[in-house]
């Protein structure tokens, strides 16, 4: 029984004993007062009439005080009651039968994903899934849940148990190509064995959990989840990495797409000679030999950036090239106080996600650890929002921030207050909030990840076998085959005009070709490796795969 119901049945039953209650001291005072002779189920009547409001002249006019008052206070009582019947009877009922009623069967979806849960990470994982044209399902197990988002327009939504045998094979999991267990630790590993009893084959269904306790991600193992992931770990070593690879004078990771080419972020330091300079002014190309196919700023992505755009110390590139070429890009994006410098990197919070940061970063960089409490790895024990504890610290003299708080508004603070310590430094800033994302980078965040991000691309990374830059970003790296683009040029097709997306290079016979222009054509077996954002390459696969 649902709660409204429950609250309904218990009105029911007060009003019942109410209006009971007011019958019989209205017939013991109009027989005392009034002298009536009238019968007891007249004098219920009356009171009826009374409450509802739709008489009151059957005894009237009372010709004692007693009485007159005693309708006056059944008048008020019954008033009071129908005010309370709205919200606590006709609003629900009407609700109710307004409502959609959520699914509870898949009907013939197949090879899909499963998504156990609905949480801003699936959520993320839903935008990838429906970026490459694969079939999803939301497994929801709260009604009321299930009902809302199945309202607000999500079609893909079933309702039941995921715990439940019954609910994995209503949702067809034994068809389906992977399923996402994202609930709590325990409920997630009872998720895993429902869906290997369910599943004929364990080989055709990929099952991938979520745990928030490491130690207990053997068991979810052992229960058959062929992958594991720690959200906040994943988390950690996103920024700890980000940190690295930003504050090295050497090329922090990218993805290899051949041998000694690669595709990579680059963070614009404060002073470099780029600052200031738009986009074809600057020549990168030129000067370098690396070819810029996208720029970050403030949270936003544009591919292929302006030619006009001007670069500042916030600006992070998305560059293509050689070793060697990025290398001398990676030199031209810092400033000469920063090549020659070394400083530390300041990690400000030390639960799981600080220490997996502060453990990325150690083996490159000195660490130096701030945390509201003392605790072994912890350098500094103060309020990160403070500045004397910025300050101790040595904010001023670090070459970068990570800021690893578990509060959205606490980190925003944060940032604020590391922008007025040391204005040059570089933040790295963690977000559990994709709304906070944008607010951080107007803070001074140089860049944001998103826990929900990090672990619902890295999960779609996972279950489509397909290379994503990194997976806080919205930049993903295809290979793909292109019937419909055979034949024609890349400037006769107008690939990146149409749909947003770079060609970074062409697969052809098993040689990788990577001097790709306008003049380039597709043949026949060709499989381009492009890049760009999940919309803009939904936008390619729809037109040209």
């Amino acid at each position: 029984m649902g709660k409204w119901r429950r609250r309904t049945a218990a009105y029911l039953l007060a009003i019942t004993v109410v209006v009971l209650l007011f019958a019989v001291a209205y017939d013991y005072g109009m027989r005392t007062f009034e002298g009536s002779e009238r019968s007891f189920i007249h004098h219920l009547r009356v009171v009826i009439e009374t409450f509802t409001t739709t008489g009151y002249g059957s005894d009237a006019p009372w010709e004692t005080d007693v009485m007159n008052a005693f309708v006056i206070v059944m008048d008020i009582t019954g008033v009071v009651l129908i005010f309370m019947a709205l919200p606590a009877f006709v609003f629900p009922l009407f609700e109710e039968t307004l409502s959609t009623t959520p699914p509870t069967t898949a009907a013939d979806l197949a090879h899909h994903v499963v998504i156990c849960g609905y949480t801003p990470r699936g959520r993320v994982l839903r935008d990838e899934l429906d970026a490459r044209d694969v079939p999803y399902l939301f497994v929801i197990g709260d009604e009321d849940e299930a009902a809302r988002i199945y309202d607000k327009g999500e079609d893909n939504v079933v309702y039941g148990d995921p715990e439940s045998v019954e609910t994995m094979r209503a949702a067809n999991v034994d068809r389906a190509r992977a399923l996402v267990a994202d609930d709590d630790d325990e409920t997630n590993a009872s998720i895993i064995l429902s869906a290997r009893e369910v599943s004929e084959d364990p080989a055709d269904l990929r099952i991938v959990s979520f745990v928030e306790n490491e130690a207990i991600a053997d068991y979810h193992r052992y229960a058959g989840a062929d992958r594991v992931l720690s959200p906040r770990r994943l988390l950690g070593e996103s920024l700890g990495s980000k940190a690295t690879a930003s504050v090295t004078d050497e090329l922090g990771d990218g993805v290899e797409i051949g041998e000694d080419f690669q595709i990579a972020e680059l963070l614009v330091h404060h002073g470099s000679p780029l600052v200031g300079e738009s986009v074809a002014g600057s020549a990168i190309g030129d000067r370098t030999g690396a070819n810029v196919l996208g720029a970050w700023n403030d949270g936003e992505f544009e591919s292929p950036p302006r030619p006009g755009r001007v670069i500042d110390e916030h600006t992070v590139l998305l560059v293509v090239g050689t070793e060697s070429e990025l290398e001398a890009l990676k030199d031209l994006t810092l400033s000469e106080t920063r090549r020659r410098r070394r400083g530390s990197v300041v990690v400000a919070g030390y639960g799981m996600v600080g220490q997996s940061a502060a453990a990325e970063v150690r083996p490159s960089d000195e660490v130096i650890v701030v945390d509201e409490r003392d605790a072994p790895g912890v350098d500094i024990v103060g309020d990160a929002t403070d500045r004397e504890t910025l300050e101790a610290a040595g904010v001023a003299d670090a070459r970068a921030v990570v800021i690893a708080l578990d509060s959205d508004t606490t980190t925003i603070f944060a940032t604020l207050a590391v922008k007025q310590v040391a204005p040059h430094a570089e933040v790295i800033a963690r977000a559990n909030d994709a709304d906070s994302v944008p607010k951080l980078y107007r803070a001074g965040a140089d860049y944001v990840l998103s826990l929900s991000t990090v672990s619902g691309r890295l999960i779609a990374s996972h279950l489509l076998d397909e290379e994503v830059l990194r997976p806080e970003t919205q930049v993903d790296l295809v290979r793909t085959a292109t019937p419909r683009l055979e034949g024609r040029t890349l400037a006769e097709a107008d690939v990146r005009a149409e749909t947003g997306v770079t060609v970074v290079a062409v697969e052809r016979e098993g040689d990788l070709i990577t001097n790709v222009g306008p003049d380039t054509k597709v043949i026949a077996g060709d499989r381009l490796v492009v890049a760009g954002t999940d919309d803009a390459v939904n936008r390619f696969n729809e037109r040209f795969c």
